[in-house]
């Protein structure tokens, strides 16, 4: 599963121009919307930042993440856990938010929006030292 995980991470890694809009300010232009606006979250999460998704690409995403300055720090998808199989691909994802530095990939148990156990991918846009930028 983990081979399967960094394959899915890096096929994503895209560019702005995946969705033909610049994405690299908060808030992005339609049809994105932020993720406190659709279900009962802060506005901020602590370790992803403030998240954007258009609605349609619920419940994998790509979530967009931004800083408390409103600079876009990662792209995020959020793939259940039960898709995680052989039978399942998750082909020609776009991911809008450009170069990759790095991936990060964790399991979570659920949250609003996103309820069943679940894999976040992290496509990091910035150095690990700058993802403080998110931290609280």
């Amino acid at each position: 599963m983990k081979s399967l995980l960094l394959a899915l991470a890096f096929a994503v890694a895209g560019s702005f121009a995946a969705y033909g809009q610049d994405v690299s300010k908060a808030p992005p232009p339609a049809p994105y919307k932020a993720v406190s606006s659709l279900v009962k979250l802060p506005d901020f999460l602590p370790g992803l930042g403030q998240l954007y998704v258009d609605p349609t690409t619920l419940p994998a995403g790509p979530f967009l993440a931004y800083d408390h300055d409103g600079a876009l720090v990662a792209t995020v998808f959020m793939i259940p856990v039960k898709d995680l199989n052989p039978d399942k691909t998750f082909d020609n994802l776009a991911a809008p938010g450009g170069n990759v530095d790095h991936v990060d990939i964790y399991y979570n148990a659920g949250h609003p929006g996103v309820e069943e156990p679940h894999a976040h991918i992290v496509l990091w846009h910035v150095p690990v030292a700058d993802e403080a930028r998110v931290a609280k």
